[in-house]
């Protein structure tokens, strides 16, 4: 595990900047694109499942990182990250269905289906579907893990979840989401690990993992231990796995200084991070 305080974070930010040679390329955004069948009659699920695609246009063969929100799978919407952009990858960012209007596993399902999406679609566009990374913040992390670690979601849209380059959950629970034991009536804060939490979906050969959570003692309760309970099982069984607690900062505000490990992330694991 590793812990940056805000200094020795934003000495690391500067570097990873000043070393990344950031492209000024064009880019396109493409909004509100359908990622379900024609053919879907359900009304909420055909308003909701749309998704942004935000791409360079002067380069090819980058790097993409399908993004979901957060929002307790309640609430939020899609929207690319500042520290996301012009920096020579393509993000694509997707709209879920949220309870209470739609229940587990609604979201996971969507979540996977808009991934298998980028997979048939990206080289379109010009990227390199060997190339895609699934990431999101809170909620949005849960789902990355879910749609990573638990293959039967991307199989039944005819893609191996093995084929994704990268996890990149910030400040994601990696027990059953507390949302889903809203749904069913059970505490808030007493946990639980099912088919439905991350660490009980841990397998060999995973993704490359890169876990990020803020300060253990202002952070939402017990997330910094749960991504540790996750990277000590993943590890156990060989997986390449990191784990960064930002010291100084919170559940809402980690994402800001999260941008530059993405990027280092990407860059490691393909090269084409500029």
């Amino acid at each position: 595990m590793k812990l940056l305080s805000n200094i020795g974070l934003l000495l690391f930010c500067f570097v990873a900047v000043s070393a990344q040679n950031v492209s000024q390329a064009d880019y396109v955004l493409r909004e509100d694109l359908s990622y379900i069948e024609d053919s879907e009659t359900d009304e909420y699920r055909r308003s909701r499942c749309k998704l942004d695609v935000y791409y360079p246009v002067k380069t090819k063969g980058f790097s993409t990182v399908v993004w979901f929100h957060g929002g307790g799978l309640e609430g939020g919407g899609k929207h690319i990250p500042a520290e996301l952009k012009n920096k020579g990858i393509a993000v694509v960012t997707v709209n879920y269905r949220l309870s209470p209007k739609a229940e587990n596993p609604a979201y996971i399902v969507d979540a996977a289906e808009a991934t298998a999406w980028a997979f048939k679609n990206i080289e379109k566009y010009g990227g390199d579907p060997d190339k895609i990374f699934v990431a999101g913040h809170s909620a949005g992390g849960y789902l990355a893990l879910m749609v990573g670690l638990d293959k039967k979601y991307m199989a039944s849209y005819g893609v191996d979840a093995d084929k994704i380059k990268g996890l990149i959950p910030i400040s994601g629970q990696t027990n059953t989401h507390y949302t889903i034991r809203k749904e069913r009536g059970l505490p808030w804060g007493i946990p639980v690990i099912d088919e439905y939490a991350p660490i009980n979906c841990v397998r060999k050969n995973l993704p490359s993992t890169l876990l990020v959570t803020g300060d253990r003692t202002m952070e939402m309760t017990a997330r910094f231990e749960e991504n540790l309970h996750l990277k000590a099982i993943m590890a156990s069984m060989g997986n390449d796995v990191e784990l960064y607690e930002l010291q100084g900062f919170d559940h809402g505000n980690v994402l800001a200084p999260s941008g530059d490990l993405i990027l280092r992330f990407i860059a490691k694991h393909t090269g084409s991070a500029k």
